[in-house]
């Protein structure tokens, strides 16, 4: 059955309640975005081609329709509503970003820099599935909440090597939050949705791995699980244009914790396992605090295990940090440090710095990433 029109319904509900859902505005924009409230609108992703085989640059469905969507229903929001919230708050960007490199550059382009000629076709058809993935995380949030829309961002890349080294990047660090993502849904359909996503999004990380950077796409006997998924999803704002959110957005993400980032110093030659790297906190305006009395840890995720390191944090910020990457790592897949104020980080009220994603595949072009590069 289809929804009821949005405007009567929301009119009906102002009248009854003398208090709107949401300050719905009359524009041809959002007025669209509603239509969207109805799951069966539009291309079905899994029925329709548009999802796969679409070539045009101009931004699929439901891509090209950007506003947020007012609730159609009242009740109280559905118990994994919050998930699937920043789920699509984060699909808006990886969205955008593929869009706005299939614009940016040509298949020539590509070519040009040495890539395989099918390199914009593969962009295309991921910018495919990244619209399907808007499409389905809007229809996995209930009619009794908002359903996120569009920001503006920016990407800081000017070639195509660097938009091809940050959007390894970008899926690599996803599968990492994957992992933790999909142990927060209450609801078993929607865990099984997530890992369905997290299937299509490692064929897209194998594809960069195998055709762009000619390396071993296998990751080893499993992947990274780092739990505190909102906690790399914070590290995405750094994407958004400060102000460009539609003001209906819930916060993203929610909860946001606003640790201090993490990387490894510019300094640091390697980020392989034994490899001794230094630490840096790169937000001058949101900096660690650090307790004399307490003894923190650089906590390692790698595959289905963590190790932590004890580091000094005595004479910093007069001195750097240094610490090693635990030699037992194989040279495989990501890891994910952070700073912890407990061996393992069992919470993620114990975490007060990171979380870093390091690459080990391609590892040099993690370390040339480091120092403010990329090359092929």
């Amino acid at each position: 059955m289809r929804s009821q029109p949005i405007l009567p319904l929301l009119l009906a509900i102002r009248a009854a309640t003398a208090t709107p859902l949401y300050p719905f505005r009359f524009s041809p924009e959002y007025a669209e975005a509603q239509k969207l409230a109805d799951p069966t609108y539009g291309p079905i992703p899994g029925e329709s081609d548009i999802y796969n085989t679409y070539w045009g640059l101009d931004r699929p469905f439901p891509g090209n329709i950007s506003g947020p969507i007012f609730p159609t229903e009242c009740g109280p929001p559905g118990v994994d509503d919050w998930t699937w919230q920043n789920l699509l708050s984060a699909e808006w960007l990886i969205f955008e970003f593929y869009q706005q490199g299939v614009e940016r550059f040509s298949p020539e382009d590509f070519v040009a820099a040495g890539l395989p000629e099918t390199t914009h076709r593969r962009l295309l058809e991921i910018r495919n599935n990244e619209a399907g993935h808007l499409r389905i995380f809007q229809n996995q949030i209930s009619p009794t909440s908002v359903k996120p829309g569009s920001c503006k961002y920016a990407f800081p890349f000017t070639e195509p090597i660097g938009y091809l080294a940050l959007m390894t990047v970008l899926e690599i660090s996803s599968m990492a939050f994957l992992t933790g993502l999909v142990q927060q849904p209450e609801i078993a359909a929607g865990r099984g949705a997530m890992l369905a996503i997290a299937e299509v999004e490692t064929r897209h990380e194998v594809w960069a791995l195998m055709d762009i950077w000619k390396a071993n796409p296998f990751g080893g006997p499993s992947d990274t699980i780092f739990p505190y998924a909102n906690e790399v999803l914070d590290s995405t704002n750094a994407f958004i244009v400060p102000g460009s959110c539609p003001p209906e957005n819930p916060e993203f993400p929610h909860p946001r914790q606003r640790l201090p980032g993490l990387s490894a110093g510019k300094d640091t030659a390697s980020l392989t396992p034994g490899s001794k790297i230094s630490l840096d906190f790169p937000d001058p305006n949101n900096q660690p605090i650090f307790n004399n009395h307490t003894v923190y840890y650089a906590v390692f995720f790698h595959g289905v295990l963590n190790v932590s390191v004890p580091i000094d944090t005595s004479k910093w910020p007069q001195e750097e940090m240094w610490v090693t990457i635990p030699e037992a790592f194989e040279t495989k897949g990501v890891i994910v440090a952070c700073v912890a104020d407990l061996p393992g980080a069992p919470t993620k009220e114990n975490i007060v710095a990171g979380p870093a994603v390091i690459l080990e595949q391609p590892a040099k072009l993690a370390t040339a990433l480091l120092h403010g590069g990329a090359e092929k």
